[in-house]
């Protein structure tokens, strides 16, 4: 995918996704100098939207921000649903919380909100490209679900320079959140407790998007 296109994305859902990384923090961005869906020119009117065309709309945001397909996006969805509807009384499950949880806790994700890059598709290629370490066992699965008290570490073999310079880096900046813990000295990480985000620094309306893939 390219720059352009990355752009054009958050042009069209009407909101900064941070696809292209540092990129989207300079003043050429794309959402800055143009923020109107491509083609429009900000001149033609756009008809009433319909429910299903908003809630379809914060689908795509959600997805795209954490840089999933379809597929497994939908998969995700689908099986909090199912869990929403056989956990009952004091088990019951809350479908915002579980399914942010579940996003969050995939390692690629861990590793872009650890601050070691600057953004998910990067995460995701150090992950696949073996850099990782769970507990000691290699990981090179995206996807993969990290839990309390896994401890992330830099394979030995990947421990260069450039990686180091990534980890002093992150140190340096204040963005880990509360249930993760860096260790630059060590290029390890602990994950302290469950994910958790505030609903305000998600670019969706969670609800909107169960009511999508309930239809």
């Amino acid at each position: 995918m390219t720059i352009d296109s990355k752009c054009k994305i958050c042009r069209r859902l009407g909101i900064k996704l941070f696809l292209k990384g540092e990129r989207c923090y300079s003043q050429k961005c794309a959402m800055i100098k143009r923020p109107y869906s491509p083609g429009l020119k900000g001149k033609r009117r756009r008809g009433s939207v319909s429910e299903f065309s908003r809630e379809l709309k914060e689908k795509q945001k959600l997805r795209r921000w954490y840089g999933l397909g379809e597929t497994q996006f939908k998969k995700y969805v689908k099986e909090i649903l199912q869990k929403a509807r056989t956990l009952k009384g004091k088990k019951a499950l809350d479908p915002e919380q579980a399914l942010i949880a579940k996003l969050e806790a995939r390692l690629d994700n861990v590793v872009f909100r650890l601050g070691l890059v600057t953004s998910r598709r990067l995460a995701r290629q150090l992950v696949s490209h073996g850099y990782f370490l769970v507990n000691d066992h290699a990981v090179n699965i995206p996807s993969y679900q990290v839990k309390k008290g896994d401890e992330i570490k830099v394979r030995p073999t990947k421990a260069g320079r450039k990686i180091y310079q990534s980890f002093m880096a992150a140190a340096k900046r204040p963005k880990t959140p509360d249930w993760l813990r860096l260790d630059p000295q060590n290029l390890s990480a602990k994950v302290l407790a469950a994910p958790t985000v505030e609903k305000d620094a998600l670019p969706a309306e969670i609800p909107s998007i169960f009511e999508y893939y309930s239809r």
